[in-house]
């Protein structure tokens, strides 16, 4: 497979940001934002967005049709393994047996930190049940290693808490993810604004889910399309390989032989 191509389960996708679905005033403002930012996967909120389960609403699958995008049914609003479980295979009926899933299992309604116990639990259920688990996590290099092993087919930890836009607070911990890890690693949660995802890249994350960085701004297509240009950015940067950083220690820019004197 490309290197140029972000791989997931099986099948391989030309960008490597992954764009929610909620928070927008309509369907329509969804649509233009996910154009704007190019992404093929876009993640949906079973709990709260309306893919078929209630019949005479407006439906999703209609402004975002599931043969032009990748879906990614997700278990926001979920506190146990069991109700992340069910939802999910609620998810999968409602899209023709549709494997590929964001799991995610909150410990707190306050801050939305992800219950890690319980995020294993439902992980093991879902593999076993023959899911392809993307799963939403802490910045914890021993809890995504375990979580890698069990079989989640992509590994997403927190650049900060989620909504909160304060974009990548540990990168130490994202690169010794990312240098153990065998599958994906996606940051998922934080991201603020266009400079945060190009950090996230240049570290080395193989993509970027986001929704409320969009979504929450001023001009949220504009914003898709920043976004779209800085994970590009940042992914050539980190393809490139930076200078080496030198304290105290300049290096002219221009040759110092052959100056006319």
């Amino acid at each position: 497979m490309s290197t140029n191509t972000l791989n997931i389960a099986g099948k391989s996708y030309n960008s490597r940001l992954l764009v929610g679905t909620g928070k927008y005033k309509d369907f329509t403002e969804t649509r233009a934002a996910i154009d704007a930012s190019g992404a093929e996967i876009v993640t949906v909120a079973i709990r709260r967005t309306n893919i078929g389960q209630n019949s005479g609403e407006p439906s999703l699958l209609d402004y975002l049709p599931p043969e032009e995008f990748t879906y990614l049914p997700n278990t926001a609003g979920c506190y146990s393994a069991d109700d992340a479980v069910r939802t999910l295979r609620l998810a999968r009926e409602l899209l023709d047996g549709h494997k590929l899933v964001k799991l995610e299992v909150l410990g707190d309604p306050n801050t939305l930190y992800p219950n890690v116990i319980e995020t294993i639990k439902a992980a093991e259920i879902l593999v076993k049940d023959g899911f392809d688990v993307m799963v939403y996590t802490s910045d914890d290099p021993i809890i995504c290693k375990q979580l890698e092993e069990i079989g989640c087919c992509a590994v997403m930890p927190l650049a900060s808490l989620i909504g909160s836009g304060m974009g990548i607070l540990n990168p130490w911990n994202l690169q010794i993810i990312i240098e153990n890890a065998q599958v994906p690693v996606l940051v998922d949660a934080g991201v603020g604004t266009a400079s945060d995802a190009a950090i996230a890249m240049e570290l080395g994350c193989a993509g970027i889910l986001m929704n409320t960085a969009i979504a929450g701004a001023n001009n949220p297509i504009l914003m898709a399309s920043a976004m779209k240009k800085a994970v590009e950015a940042g992914r050539e940067a980190f393809l490139a390989g930076r200078m080496a950083k030198k304290l105290y220690s300049a290096t002219p820019s221009s040759p110092t032989t052959g100056l006319i004197a």
